[in-house]
C-alpha cells in the first residue's frame, strides 16, 4: 500500500489506481430497512476483474430505528431536524457494522481502501411521477462513517445518474454484467428486496445489450400485510409459511396488475411511495371485503410479486432473447412460497437462488456497491444508460476522505 502523505487526506484517493489489489467494504440497507448488509471483498486493479468475497455480515436494525426509517419514508412532511438525526444515527450504525465485519475477518481498517455505502433510501420519485427529473434521497452520513472508521467512503451513488437524466435506479446491472454474464446461457438476475428488480444478460451479450428495471413490489407488501395482521408483532413472512398456508386470489392479482405502473416500458423504477404502507392498507381492506382470510391475503401479495415479474419478463425481456436461467437474490430467495410461484410462472427457465453460482444471495447488493465504489475511485462510469435512462455514462457518487489532515 502507498504511504499516506503527511497532512493530505486526499492522497489515498489520488493514489487509488496505483495500488493492486484493492480491499473494499460494501454496505446496503434496502427498502425493507430490516438489516445492514456488509461485505468485504478483494478485487484486482482491473475494470473487468472478478471479486473475491472475504466476509459477509448482516446486522439487523433495531426495532426502534427501523420504525423511524419507515415512518420518515412514508411521512408527508418531515422536519429537517428529524432527517438530520436519522442521517447521523444511520451513519453511526453503518460504522459499527463495518468495524464488526472487519473484526470478524481479522482485517485492520488501515488495510481497507474504501467503503461503498448505498445508504438507506427514504424517498424515491421516478421521472414518471415528477414530470421531469427523478428525485431520490438516501440517508446514512458518509462523514460519520469516515470519521468513525478512518476509511474513505463513496456514497450517494444515485444522484449523479438522476442529474444526467436517469432514474437513479437500478444501478446494479453493470456489476451483474461484469460478474455474472455467460457466453452459454441467457441469464436473468432477479433481486427481490423491498422492491423487485431484474437484469437480463443475453448469452454472450455486451453491456449495450443489458436490460434492467424494477418489476414492482418485492417483499414490501408482504411485510406490511404481516405487520397489519399481527399488530406489529411480526415484520415478515418467515420462509413464506403464511403464504404457503393460504390461497391466493387470482382475480385480485389480476385486478392489482391493472395498476398503470406495470405497463410502463423501461427504464422504470419504483419504491415505497407507490407500493408502500398506504398501498398495503388498501389491499388489506379490499381483500378483506372479498372474504379473504389473513393467510390468503399474504398469499395474494406473494403471488402479485411473482405475477408482476412474469409479466415484466414476457413484455420486456423475452422479445429480446431467450432466458435459460433465473438466479434470485435478496430476501425473496428465502421465501419458499415465492420461489415456487416464480418457478411455476417462469417455467421456461430454471429458477434457482444465486447460491447456485457460488454467491450468497443476501450479499449481492452490498457487493455491488463495493464494486461501484471501486469504479468511482478508478474514474470509471457506474451506470448503464439502457437501464436508468441517463443521457450518458457517468462516474457515480461522492467521495469523503477518511484520513485526517
Amino acid at each position: 500500500m502507498s504511504p499516506r502523505r503527511v497532512g493530505d487526506a486526499l492522497s489515498r484517493v489520488r493514489d487509488y489506481r496505483d495500488r493492486d489489489p484493492h480491499v473494499l467494504v460494501g454496505l446496503m440497507t434496502g427498502t425493507s430497512a430490516d438489516a445492514i448488509d456488509a461485505v468485504l471483498l478483494r478485487i484486482a486493479n482491473d475494470a473487468h476483474a472478478q471479486p473475491e468475497v472475504l466476509a459477509f455480515t448482516e446486522t439487523p436494525l433495531d426495532a426502534e430505528l427501523r420504525a423511524e426509517v419507515l415512518a420518515v419514508a412514508t411521512a408527508e412532511l418531515v422536519p429537517p431536524e428529524r432527517l438530520m438525526r436519522l442521517d447521523a444515527t444511520l451513519g453511526e450504525r453503518y460504522a459499527v457494522a463495518v468495524l464488526d465485519l472487519l473484526a470478524r475477518a481479522g482485517v485492520s481498517p488501515a488495510d481497507v481502501d474504501a467503503i461503498g455505502s448505498h445508504g438507506q433510501t427514504v424517498r424515491h420519485l421516478p421521472r414518471a411521477t415528477t414530470g421531469g427529473r427523478a428525485l431520490t434521497l438516501q440517508l446514512g452520513s458518509a462523514a460519520v462513517l469516515a470519521e468513525r472508521t478512518g476509511i474513505d467512503v463513496v456514497s450517494d451513488f444515485r444522484t449523479r445518474d438522476t442529474a444526467a437524466g436517469g432514474e437513479g435506479a437500478p444501478l446494479v446491472p453493470l456489476v451483474d454484467w461484469q460478474v455474472f454474464r455467460s457466453d452459454d446461457e441467457g441469464r436473468l438476475l432477479l433481486n427481490i428486496g423491498g422492491m423487485a428488480n431484474l437484469t437480463y444478460l443475453p448469452a454472450g451479450g455486451g453491456l449495450e445489450d443489458v436490460v434492467a428495471f424494477d418489476t414492482g413490489p418485492g417483499n414490501v407488501l408482504i411485510d406490511a400485510l404481516v405487520a397489519l395482521e399481527t399488530a406489529g408483532t411480526e415484520a415478515f413472512d418467515q420462509g413464506g409459511l403464511r403464504a404457503g398456508r393460504g390461497t391466493a386470489s387470482e382475480a385480485l392479482v389480476e385486478e392489482l396488475l391493472a395498476d398503470p405502473f406495470f405497463e410502463l416500458a423501461p427504464p422504470r423504477s419504483t419504491g415505497r411511495e407507490h407500493f408502500g404502507d398506504a398501498y398495503a392498507v388498501k389491499l388489506f381492506e379490499l381483500a378483506g371485503s372479498m372474504g379473504l382470510g389473513p393467510d390468503d391475503i399474504v398469499a395474494t401479495a406473494t403471488e402479485l410479486t411473482a405475477a408482476a415479474i412474469e409479466r415484466a419478463v414476457a413484455q420486456f425481456v423475452l422479445p429480446r432473447g431467450d432466458v435459460s436461467a433465473v438466479y434470485v437474490s435478496g430476501g425473496g430467495a428465502r421465501n419458499a412460497t415465492l420461489m415456487l410461484a416464480l418457478a411455476r410462472r417462469l417455467a421456461r427457465a430454471r429458477v434457482e437462488p444465486l447460491s447456485a453460482l457460488g454467491f450468497d444471495p443476501a450479499a449481492k447488493e452490498a457487493m455491488a456497491f463495493a464494486l461501484l465504489a471501486h469504479r468511482t475511485l478508478s474514474g470509471l462510469p457506474g451506470n448503464v444508460t439502457g437501464a436508468t435512462g441517463a443521457g450518458h455514462p457517468v462516474v457515480l457518487g461522492h467521495i469523503t476522505p477518511g484520513g485526517r489532515a
